[in-house]
This record gives structure tokens, C-alpha cells and sequence, in this order.
């Protein structure tokens, strides 16, 4: 028992390094002179912030980075589609949660099987939808694909739904409350573990996407930071790299607090929903 509760320590640690190591080298690459990706020193012989103010003063002869827009563009972006998205997986897991209708568990399962196909399956069609749409290059095709895909994800605010007695709504309609009332003032006031974590569940997906983000916007006025970031060292003669680490450093920090801040309400939801009910 010793010995595989030692095992048990040494992996968690070498998984903690592993997970640890990559973070501590960009943070101390963004704070290095010059702009090479590797140095024969971990830590910064010379500790510096000029790349940090670069990103903000753009005051850059050779090429314009519009940092700022980028990142008011992933926040515009991440929290309509986390409000938009968090609203249709309640709504999407309480119709299946409460209602009983004709073709409920065909649903479920087509639901189930399209969830487990990876979202880049689906970017040429989307690709074609949003092209007869006009509405390449805005800002407001990802928001509708990341909300309208959220709906996939639902299973797990299903299974906390199920959980929730159901005797609290019937007392409600019986003093004449609606389905929709029953849903905001009874089932809402409960989820708050639920909502937490597929708010920012969807919050994050959002804000680190690349893949159907680099497809969609071909601007840079409309680019958000995954794909501005990336076009600065895309190209075999960048060397932006240090300049690139202190752009990561910045979109690390609101999603590392905003999970720290929530975190036990995420666990809350996690098993919860994990619950058969």
C-alpha cells in the first residue's frame, strides 16, 4: 500500500511538472530580452517588460499589432457566446430533463453521436452556410456557431436537472405558475453550480479557439488574439516569439482567475451533473 500511494505521489508530481513547466517557461520568456524562442539561460539573465508595453503602445515602425482590438474582440465574442450558449443548454436540458414528448430519446441519441464527432468535421459546411449567409469575416458567425454548438454539451446540466425534486415544481403549478416561471424562479435559483460551469466552459471555448476562428475572419480589424497571435510568427522568418509569449501571458490571465474564483462551484456542477439522477 505504501509503495503504490508513493507511485500514486511521484505521478501526480511529474504530471504537476509537466503541466507547470510550459506555463513558467512562457511567463519567464515574455519577461527575457530580445526576441529569441530559446536562450541558453532559464531564468532571464535580464528581466524586462518591454514586450508587454509593446503590445499596448504599438508603437512599432515595421508592423501595426492591434493587441487591444484583438482582445476586445475575443471578449465581445466569448461573452455573447457564453450567455447565448448558457441560455440555450438550460433551456435545451430542461425540455429534456422535464418533458416527456414523441421522439425524446431519438433526440438524446443523435445528440449523443453528433457530440462525440470533433467540431472540425463540420467546418466546411459551416464554412458554405455562413457563405450564403454573408456573414464571413464578422464577428457574428462565431458567436452563433459557438452558441448553437453549445447545445451539444447539454448532457451534463441534463443530468444536474434530473436531480433536482420534482415535487418543488408541482407544488409551483399548483399555485398556478408556468413552465417558464417554474424555470426562472425555482430551477435557475438551484443550478447555480450548473450554470457556473457551463458558463465558463463555454466561455473558454470560445476564447481560445483557433481552427474555425483563422477560417472565418480574414481582417485583422476582426481577428481575435488566438488568430492574431498566431500571424505573428507565422512565417519562417518571425521572430516575435517573445513579443508572442507576453500576448499568452495576457489571455492566460482572466480565464486563470475566473476559474480559481469558481472553482468549487465547478466541482459542485461536475458531480452533480455527473449524477444519474
Amino acid at each position: 500500500m505504501k509503495l503504490k500511494l508513493l507511485l500514486s505521489y511521484v505521478l501526480l508530481v511529474l504530471i504537476g511538472v509537466a503541466c507547470f513547466y510550459p506555463a513558467l517557461w512562457t511567463v519567464l520568456s515574455s519577461l527575457r530580452e530580445g526576441n529569441s524562442l530559446f536562450s541558453d539561460h532559464f531564468w532571464p539573465q535580464q528581466w524586462t517588460l518591454d514586450h508587454y508595453r509593446e503590445l499596448f503602445l504599438n508603437n512599432r515602425t515595421d508592423r501595426s499589432i492591434p493587441y487591444v482590438t484583438w482582445y476586445l474582440n475575443t471578449l465581445k465574442v466569448s461573452t455573447t457566446s457564453m450567455v447565448l450558449g448558457t441560455l440555450i443548454q438550460l433551456l435545451t436540458a430542461y425540455a429534456f430533463s422535464r418533458f416527456r414528448f414523441k421522439g425524446r430519446k431519438n433526440m438524446l441519441t443523435v445528440v449523443l453521436i453528433l457530440g462525440m464527432f470533433p467540431g472540425f468535421l463540420s467546418l466546411i459546411a459551416t464554412f458554405v452556410i455562413l457563405n450564403t449567409l454573408n456573414l464571413l469575416d464578422t464577428q457574428w458567425a462565431l458567436i452563433l456557431v459557438y452558441s448553437a454548438g453549445a447545445a451539444l454539451g447539454m448532457f451534463v446540466a441534463k443530468g444536474f436537472f434530473d436531480t433536482i425534486p420534482r415535487s418543488l415544481e408541482e407544488a409551483a403549478r399548483i399555485d398556478g405558475a408556468s413552465h417558464m416561471k417554474i424555470f426562472t424562479t425555482i430551477i435557475l435559483p438551484l443550478s447555480r453550480p450548473i450554470i457556473t460551469y457551463i458558463s465558463l466552459t463555454t466561455f473558454a471555448g470560445a476564447w481560445v479557439d483557433f481552427i474555425f476562428a483563422r477560417m472565418i475572419l480574414r481582417t485583422p480589424e476582426n481577428w481575435t488574439l488566438a488568430v492574431g497571435l498566431w500571424n505573428l510568427i507565422d512565417s519562417y522568418n518571425s521572430t516575435e516569439f517573445t513579443l508572442f509569449a507576453a500576448g499568452c501571458v495576457l489571455i492566460a490571465i482572466p480565464i486563470t482567475a475566473l476559474f480559481m474564483y469558481t472553482q468549487r462551484f465547478l466541482i459542485e456542477g461536475l458531480t452533480a451533473g455527473a449524477s444519474k439522477g
